[in-house]
């Protein structure tokens, strides 16, 4: 008998801490998640838009630049995730870091074929130095709390089945 129920504890255990990170690389967990204040950044219409007002979403930040040929290899799955309809509380702010124009981002967007995403851009890159970026692409994560609770540091494929099975933790 005690061997069955350490066995059935080693199970559970294994499979909770296996829906808790799943197996990508450069998935950061963040242990002691952080609330950011005033995380504004510029719609295309140059308006201000607050994480603030997004309290109760499940938000992603996705750094970018068209320059970056990681970030063109997986805006195609990030723009799916946002469709994903696993998720009622999920928005996707993809950031464009460079100092380029409206027009050179929406181009990019439209050679990708990209739906599903709004373009917004961190001019002149002050979120950039607040999340201490490294480079591009860089996504965080933040739960209803608005609190920081993952970093994913280079690309990934957003469709991947265990992590969106894990980002539905979330949701």
């Amino acid at each position: 008998m005690k061997l069955l129920i350490i066995f059935t504890y080693l199970i559970t255990t294994s499979f909770s801490y296996a829906l808790e990170k799943p197996d990508i690389k450069n998935l950061i967990i963040i242990k002691n998640q952080k609330i950011y204040e005033d995380v504004i950044f510029k719609d295309v219409n140059q308006k201000n838009v607050n994480l603030a007002d997004f309290k109760g979403k499940l938000l992603i930040l996705n750094f970018w630049a068209t320059w970056c040929f990681p970030c063109r290899e997986e805006m195609p799955s990030l723009d799916q995730l946002q469709s994903n309809n696993h998720f009622n509380n999920l928005k996707i702010f993809p950031i464009n870091i460079s100092q380029e124009n409206v027009s050179k981002s929406k181009a990019f967007f439209k050679e990708l074929n990209i739906k599903n995403l709004e373009i917004y851009f961190d001019a002149p890159t002050t979120l950039a130095k607040k999340f201490s970026l490294r480079g591009v692409p860089t996504t965080i994560l933040f739960n209803k709390e608005r609190k920081e609770f993952a970093r994913i540091i280079g690309s990934i494929d957003f469709n991947d089945e265990k992590f969106v099975n894990w980002l539905k933790l979330y949701d």
